[in-house]
């Protein structure tokens, strides 16, 4: 076969996550075109950036599909009132990510402790899909600051927490100790009959050792001091949501997720949902791999914990399955990556030509991300003309 003809019909799949700090999923996905076109000119290139259900999941989503953006005043995390968006797809599904509304980043730099932050936000975000007729609401828990249960998101739909005296308690943790009873009678109407999906990846309980707090409290600025505190308030809340809706939800798998916003989704009949596998769905990327001879994925830091069902180790199953290799290449390979072998991924790859400051890797991340593209993709092609030359 023709080598130049064999060129000719190399489709590659372009499908990072963002390099959290230096590139959304969707610059990515644009520096890597850059460097498969130095190598291959002639290839021909779908980019579809993606995300695993975390911050950047709606962006990652909106490049790839003919979703309307949507927006709201809500309340954030802090308290203080914003802007949220959340996106509609084409097929009526609405989609709300959590991080838009009580992000992590925001939640920090507001100096508002944990125990006094909301996801009354989400709560408002999931009203105004109501609102707008939407029968299927999918919210992508990641990337939250809050650890409230979901209390706050509740509270947003009708739900109300009542002292014993039966005067409405604030639904923020530093409170969850004055309520006696929870009132769903108010519940939204309009939620009978949606279909509600809690879009995550991790498998954390409420409560416990594995729980929300003692997983993720830290980075969200819970003090060793407070952890067993916390963890217990949320036990006690948790326990007389699950009699006043009638259903057991803390225990399952995600009710840890976004401090506990998945536990509030379960009261509310939501199911889980893979968050690789949903944003995989959204944006087509079946479709897109029908025609790969190759795809490129990757992430800001690839280690074992990537192989535990996150954007890369999602792309790669879906590739496996069809016979196509994958090349992920990153900001840094950590301890673990290899794991991701039995997963699919056909080989790794660092951004880094060599050692280097953060720093400096995170500035230069697209032209990096860009010569590392390029450099695979010459080794692929190399081996695709060996195998031509040998007649196989």
């Amino acid at each position: 076969m023709d080598q130049a003809m064999e060129y000719e019909n190399s489709h590659i799949l372009l499908a990072p996550d963002s390099f959290k700090g230096s590139l959304t999923a969707r610059e990515a996905a644009e520096a890597m075109a850059e460097g498969v076109s130095r190598a291959c000119p002639s290839a021909q290139l779908a980019l579809v950036p993606i995300a695993d259900g975390g911050e950047g999941t709606l962006a990652a989503i909106a490049t790839s599909t003919r979703a309307r953006w949507l927006s709201t005043e809500v309340t954030a995390a802090s308290g203080q009132l914003k802007q949220g968006r959340f996106l509609a797809l084409p097929d009526g599904t609405a989609v709300v990510e959590c991080a838009e509304a009580v992000g992590l980043p925001e939640a920090l730099r507001s100096g508002v402790d944990v125990w006094h932050r909301t996801t009354l936000g989400v709560g408002e975000m999931i009203r105004h899909a109501l609102e707008t007729g939407h029968r299927r609401i999918a919210v992508a828990l990641g990337g939250s600051g809050t650890n409230d249960a979901g209390l706050g998101m509740l509270a947003a739909l009708g739900v109300r927490f009542l002292d014993d005296a039966g005067r409405d308690v604030p639904p923020v943790p530093a409170e969850f100790h004055r309520v006696v009873r929870v009132d769903v009678s108010g519940l939204d109407e309009r939620l009978r009959g949606v279909e509600m999906l809690a879009v995550c990846d991790v498998d954390n309980p409420l409560t416990g050792e594995n729980g929300a707090t003692a997983v993720f409290g830290p980075q969200k600025g819970v003090s060793t001091h407070d952890l067993s505190h916390l963890d217990a308030a949320l036990a006690h809340i948790a326990a007389l949501c699950e009699a006043a809706f009638g259903r057991q939800a803390a225990v399952l798998p995600g009710a840890g997720a976004a401090g506990g916003l998945g536990f509030a989704l379960y009261l509310l009949g939501a199911s889980r949902i893979s968050g690789i596998d949903f944003v995989l769905d959204a944006v087509g990327f079946d479709h897109a791999l029908e025609r790969a001879a190759l795809v490129l994925t990757g992430e800001g830091r690839t280690d074992a914990q990537t192989a535990r069902g996150k954007a890369v180790a999602g792309v790669a199953r879906r590739a496996q399955a069809r016979g196509v290799p994958v090349f992920c290449i990153s900001g840094a390979i950590g301890p673990g990556a290899e794991r991701l072998y039995h997963h699919g991924v056909t080989a790794l790859f660092s951004i880094a030509p060599g050692p280097m400051a953060l720093e400096d890797a995170m500035e230069n991340a697209r032209a990096l991300l860009a010569a590392a593209a390029e450099n695979a993709v010459r080794a692929w092609l190399a081996g695709r003309a060996g195998v031509c030359r040998s007649g196989v």
